[in-house]
């Protein structure tokens, strides 16, 4: 049981490192358009305190975030250049951005969420009255 926690603690922590080096390489300059796209949207999901599954729910809850989060990084990596890899992971590196929480990022994508659905509510609304 040992073995599999720790398997599993250094896996939670490579996924948090590559989203640092994923949302490092959108603002690199090599990065193309189409994969700053899906870049945007794999770091806002990952950082975002909404899921598409709740997570209270048994299971399923944390199935994805175990498999969409993932699945978005491995093909970030494969869309982005080399060189946009690596000087991402040399960045993040010198930044030590794995290991401080960022609580303004925190505070603004939830501020993005709460406009998103402020505006959805207006928007129901106004096309129901």
């Amino acid at each position: 049981m040992g073995k599999a926690r720790q398997t599993f603690k250094k896996r939670m922590s490579k996924i948090k490192e590559d989203i640092f080096i994923v949302a490092e390489a959108y603002k690199h300059p090599d990065t193309p358009f189409y994969t700053k796209l899906i870049a945007i949207i794999v770091v806002a999901y990952a950082f975002s305190p909404i899921d598409l599954i709740p997570d209270f729910i048994p299971f399923l809850g944390y199935l994805d975030d175990l498999i969409l989060i993932p699945l978005g990084i491995a093909i970030l990596l494969k869309l982005l250049p080399d060189q946009v890899i690596q000087d991402s992971r040399e960045k993040v590196a010198a930044a030590g951005k794995v290991k401080q929480k960022n609580w303004i990022a925190g505070a603004v994508i939830i501020l993005l969420w709460a406009l998103l659905l402020y505006w959805l509510v207006n928007f129901i609304v106004i096309k129901l009255i």
